[in-house]
C-alpha cells in the first residue's frame, strides 16, 4: 500500500467523522462498524501476515478455522473494529462452491 493511499485513507476516515459530528441528523451505524482488511498470499503467508499485524495492533488472534472458520486479528475502537483476516484457501473453496448455484437459484415471487 502506498503512503499516498494510506494517507488518504485515514484523511478520509477523519473527514467521515468531522462530518458525522457536524450533520447529527445523519444516520450512523445502529450497533457498530468496522474497517475490514484481508491479508493475501498462502493460508501460511496469510496467517504469519495476521500473527504480525495482531502484535501490532497488542491484540491475540482469533483462531477460527479448526470450526470452517476464518483467522484474524481485531482491535475494537468503542463500537468500531479494525479486523485483519485471513480465509483459508479451503473455506473459500466451499463459499465459492455455495456461490456458483446462485444464479440457479430463483426464489417464488408473490403474486401482485
Amino acid at each position: 500500500m502506498s503512503t499516498t493511499h494510506r494517507t488518504d485513507l485515514i484523511g478520509g476516515l477523519y473527514a467521515l467523522a468531522d462530518f458525522l459530528d457536524a450533520n447529527p441528523a445523519v444516520p450512523v451505524p445502529r450497533f457498530s462498524t468496522e474497517v475490514l482488511v484481508h491479508a493475501r498470499g498462502t493460508d501460511k503467508e496469510a496467517f504469519a501476515e495476521v500473527d504480525r499485524v495482531a502484535a501490532l495492533l497488542g491484540v491475540a488472534v482469533r483462531d477460527q478455522t479448526a470450526r470452517g472458520g476464518h483467522y484474524k486479528a481485531v482491535r475494537s475502537f468503542g463500537p468500531v473494529d479494525y479486523r485483519y483476516v485471513a480465509i483459508p484457501t479451503a473455506v473459500m473453496a466451499v463459499h465459492r462452491a455455495g456461490q456458483s448455484y446462485a444464479e440457479s437459484v430463483v426464489p417464488d415471487r408473490e403474486a401482485a
